[in-house]
């Protein structure tokens, strides 16, 4: 069964079999998420949760981008949405639906996007995607989980990296330090997404859901997230991150560090 939202889908939901798919539809804006997106990306999770026919979920986006995070020319619609606090700006941080969810990544995956690429439970990436904390540029803090994630899935050493240098980091990186589980060939992504979710999907639920619960508790995560947010929404008013902004809107793009070969 394929769902859409909206008269121009910003969000395309579909079930194939026991895996729902949630698709960011916005190529103009590089799949950046804007207020609408952000409670569609909402309302898909807490359905998910809620239909036991859907057992495990893939997050995609298209071929040239996964998701660049926030759509900063469009940012104060993410903090006038309803709930966005209980959420997180972006909808989707403070929210488990108690089932796996496998992100499929192709392209761009920075900043925000990156947050919801490390919401999921573990990543496919297509060889050429990159990843990185991009919003490092525009004096932007991770306020939609990234700052726990980060550390939980790289450790100390590689989450500080990427989020102090704001580095652009490439699939091998990503291999080689855990961000990523497997690499395929570029635009299989999805595919390979959708094979692995079917065999969990088809596995006994109860103790794998149960030994997935007791992994993501032991973690601590919602005191970090607590900590994130509070730390984090005192930063939005910053005088130098609203200049940044409008420098981004003027299309002022200072390139990223990489890591050598």
């Amino acid at each position: 069964m394929g769902l859409s939202y909206g008269p121009v889908a910003k969000v395309v939901v579909e079930d194939r079999g026991k895996v729902r798919v949630l698709r960011l539809n916005r190529p103009e804006v590089l799949n950046a998420i804007d207020g609408e997106t952000a409670a569609l990306i909402e309302s898909t999770i807490v359905e998910f949760a809620a239909d036991h026919s859907a057992r495990v979920l893939v997050v995609t986006g298209d071929e040239r981008s996964f998701c660049t995070g926030a759509d900063l020319k469009n940012v104060g619609s993410l903090v006038e949405r309803s709930g966005w606090q209980r959420t997180g700006p972006l909808g989707f941080a403070r929210l488990d639906p108690g089932k796996p969810a496998v992100a499929a990544v192709e392209g761009y995956c920075f900043a925000g996007g990156l947050e919801l690429a490390l919401w999921c439970d573990f990543r496919i990436a297509g060889a050429s995607a990159e990843f990185g904390v991009l919003n490092r540029r525009w004096g932007i803090s991770l306020v939609d989980g990234g700052t726990q994630r980060l550390r939980s899935v790289l450790g100390v050493g590689n989450a500080l990296y990427l989020l102090e240098t704001g580095a652009r980091v490439d699939t091998a990186w990503g291999l080689r330090n855990g961000l990523v589980q497997e690499v395929v060939t570029a635009g299989a992504a999805f595919d390979r997404a959708l094979e692995l979710a079917e065999q969990v999907a088809s596995y006994p639920q109860a103790s794998l859901l149960a030994d997935r619960k007791g992994l993501l508790r032991a973690a601590g995560l919602d005191i970090g997230l607590r900590l994130e947010a509070e730390l984090g929404y005192a930063t939005l008013n910053d005088p130098e991150t609203a200049r940044l902004l409008e420098a981004f809107a003027r299309g002022d793009r200072p390139p990223s560090p990489r890591p050598p070969a």
